[in-house]
């Protein structure tokens, strides 16, 4: 960054704080006094934007004003005593104190990024790309900035910065990418690590990294902000860091409970949020749900159902959830329509969220919140291999953010749609970390890929269990991503730099050997996306014949492969991007986010030099090589159909039952399905899912599917009689399992 060259001055923007201008490369108090010219010069440059050169707006002061009612504006003084004499501090500021968005400014006033005559980045670092984006562009506003200049984002998948950015918003994700290029992070001054209550397990992973980094950087500062005050752990974690406690920006909350908390919530979610459109004065309503599927469903029935209200005002429902376009979130923050009629009644917002509008986003003007007191939730038993997500009760500290959502604005109102006795008995205090309850692999790779090789050692917050860090390393193992020793291989070396899962990049590896590159580059990028098909409840017919026009009868990860293949010719074509999606009930945000996946993914795979080969669709093994693709990198993800026993699928290694879902496009029952994920809800459902035959395992894996290993069941005996018949020496993998 050194070499890009300085920025442009960055003195004399008055109006920030009277007594220096807030962009100071340095605090200087002497020269200034000594220098009264200077300060002249300055003072009559109030109105002009350092950064840009130009005068600035009207828009800029009302939104100053609205920074220096922040209790982060209030705290700055106090902030910066404790950053200038510790490397590690930890900020816990209550949901609406700012903290976000004022903090990375009150460091670049006080000339945090330039550091031994070199301009370096401020770089907070958020656990959701939503987060990030929407805090950068809010950030940019106040500066009056374009995105990508002086304020830019970068996400796992995109990036928005420059070499001239000073303030840099990163997903954890994208930071520990950027680790891989930079592992000392010589081109950042101050790491601010946001929302790390949550403790994600990328989160936790830079928690640990970062204190070896501190310990040979002495100059890297270090905040650790929450929206908790419950951060001992942490705190002890990094040399007894001083907390700094901040107040919210909250008003009184009338906490409602539903006397017993029904079946069906979402129906009691939706009702709620129109009788408050019915009954209550003026003020927008934050509904929260667990699922982006429950979001869409909720968002159609309350505008279907908006509609039929237009005397009480205007309706306008918008869901914000991870992996919406940007232009759609940003809708969120735009102010509630005005009344249709001279002296009517004015309109309503309705935001339909997940937990990311706890303390992630924050929306102005909620009055009103319901909360059904659920969120999706990341779970994983390494004895069995089960990695799925799990709708699962919220804790009491993040009940208690979601109602003061409410009272960000003026005194609101807050819906629990669950008993009192539920709240202090059912939920828990807080949820354990995401190193507790996750599988392992990629962190892993990511930590080996940084050559931290005493993994019982790491600095983790919270130490794993030993049983899933070693679930994570045979799982690696398997992949020939590790050797026996526990040391990276080379393909482990490339497969760490894809940001996707371990199983996805081996698959991206192998496929020009499968002659299959482009098309399995299609499927990883359709695998990382929100689900594509929509189903609106009013209308599933019509959604399920138009997701049967794609279907494949060998599986779901083909069909997606076909509704890619359309969507992109039907683009060639000329064809509205929104129509086509309309008609077909696909979601267009997911469409989008592929493409851009994608072409990241290709950019990787040109960089390692591999090559982009198709089969001609015309032949015949165009559909079974790409289907031995997939075994390559998921044959750890295969079931064997039991038809003696039970008629249902079992995990040929660890002889799990599980239950094709209803979502699939397969309408037959195959022998040998390889499926992506497994979801846990009433049952353990495997979803997306593809039929693959015996024989490719022995072949592609024999090194897992050792036939003298695996546990009595069909499918062992189904994989016996295949051994006997295939020729000698036929497989590409090692012969003999491999050990952690």
């Amino acid at each position: 960054r050194g070499a890009a060259g300085p920025p442009p001055p960055l003195r004399g923007c008055g109006p920030m704080d009277e007594s220096a201008g807030p962009f100071d490369a340095a605090p200087a108090p002497a020269e200034a006094a000594a220098d009264d010219e200077a300060a002249a010069t300055a003072q009559a440059k109030v109105d002009i934007n350092p950064l840009t050169g130009l005068p600035y707006t009207r828009r800029f002061y009302e939104l100053l004003e609205r920074r220096q009612r922040l209790p982060t504006w209030s705290a700055r003084e106090e902030l910066l005593k404790l950053i200038q004499s510790h490397q590690a501090v930890v900020l816990a500021g209550e949901t609406g104190s700012g903290k976000t968005t004022q903090l990375p400014q009150i460091l670049l006033d006080a000339g945090y990024h330039v550091q031994a005559g070199q301009i370096k980045a401020i770089t907070c670092v958020q656990p959701r790309d939503l987060a990030a984006t929407s805090a950068a562009q809010r950030v940019a506003d106040e500066l009056e900035v374009q995105i990508g200049t002086y304020v830019g984002y970068a996400l796992r998948y995109e990036d928005r910065t420059s070499m001239e950015t000073l303030l840099k918003f990163l997903s954890d994700e994208a930071l520990l990418q950027e680790l891989l290029l930079d592992p000392m992070l010589e081109r950042h001054s101050v790491i601010i690590l946001d929302e790390a209550h949550e403790r994600s397990l990328p989160t936790d992973l830079l928690l640990g990294y970062l204190k070896g980094v501190m310990l040979r950087r002495q100059e890297l500062k270090l905040v650790i902000m929450s929206a908790t005050t419950d951060m001992n752990k942490v705190q002890r974690h990094f040399g007894d860091a001083p907390l700094l406690t901040m107040p919210g920006r909250s008003n009184p909350v009338d906490i409602f409970y539903m006397g017993e908390p029904g079946k069906d919530y979402l129906k009691a979610a939706v009702q709620t949020a129109l009788q408050i459109h019915s009954l209550e004065p003026e003020g927008d309503v934050l509904l929260f749900l667990a699922t982006p599927e429950e979001i869409e469903y909720a968002c159609i029935q309350l505008r279907k159902e908006g509609d039929r209200m237009q005397e009480l005002g205007e309706l306008v429902v918008l869901p914000l959830y991870q992996g919406l376009a940007h232009a759609e979130h940003q809708r969120v923050f735009q102010a509630p329509p005005g009344p249709a009629v001279p002296g009517g009644r004015g309109g309503r917002k309705i935001v339909v969220t997940t937990e990311v509008a706890e303390t992630s986003v924050a929306v102005d003007n909620i009055v009103y919140v319901i909360d059904p007191g659920l969120a999706r939730q990341r779970v994983y038993n390494p004895r069995t291999r089960m990695d799925g997500q799990l709708v699962s009760p919220i804790s009491r500290s993040s009940a208690c953010r979601r109602a003061a959502c409410a009272g960000r604005t003026r005194q609101g109102k807050c819906f629990r749609l669950y008993a009192e006795k539920s709240f202090m008995q059912d939920l828990p205090q807080r949820i354990h970390p995401e190193a507790l309850r996750s599988d392992l692999s990629s962190a892993v790779l990511s930590l080996k890929r940084l050559r931290v090789e005493d993994l019982v050692h790491f600095e983790f917050v919270d130490a794993p269990p030993p049983e899933a860090l070693m679930r994570a390393l045979e799982t690696l193992n398997y992949l020939q991503f590790l050797d026996d020793n526990g040391d990276l291989t080379q393909m482990g070396e490339q497969a760490s730099i894809f940001p996707v899962e371990p199983e996805l990049a081996r698959m991206l590896i192998e496929s020009p050997k499968h002659r299959c590159s482009n098309e399995a580059l299609s499927i990883a990028s359709m695998l990382r996306v929100q689900p594509v098909f929509l189903r609106p409840e009013d209308n599933h017919k019509a959604a399920d014949e138009a997701k049967h026009r794609f279907a494949h009868l060998d599986g779901d990860h083909l069909t997606l492969l076909n509704v890619f293949h359309a969507f992109k010719q039907h683009m060639q074509d000329g064809v509205d991007p929104t129509k086509f999606c309309g008609e077909n009930f696909i979601n267009l945000q997911s469409m989008r986010a592929a493409e851009v996946i994608r072409e990241n993914l290709k950019r990787l795979m040109d960089q390692l030099n591999y090559q982009m080969v198709s089969t001609d669709f015309q032949d015949k093994e165009y559909y079974p090589n790409i289907r031995r693709c997939l075994v390559s990198g998921f044959f750890m993800r295969v079931a064997h159909l039991e038809k003696e026993k039970t008629g249902t699928y079992h995990t040929v290694k660890e002889s799990q039952e599980v239950t094709l879902h209803p979502s699939s496009s397969l309408k037959q029952k195959p022998e040998w399905l390889l499926y992506h994920e497994n979801v846990l809800t009433s049952k353990s459902y495997i979803r997306v899912a593809t039929q693959v035959r015996g024989e490719w395992l022995l072949d592609l894996a024999p090194h897992y599917y050792d036939v003298r290993k695996l546990p009595k069941s069909e499918g062992k005996a189904a994989l016996e009689k295949l051994a006997t018949r295939q020729p000698v020496g036929q497989g590409s993998g090692r012969a003999a399992a491999p050990t952690a």
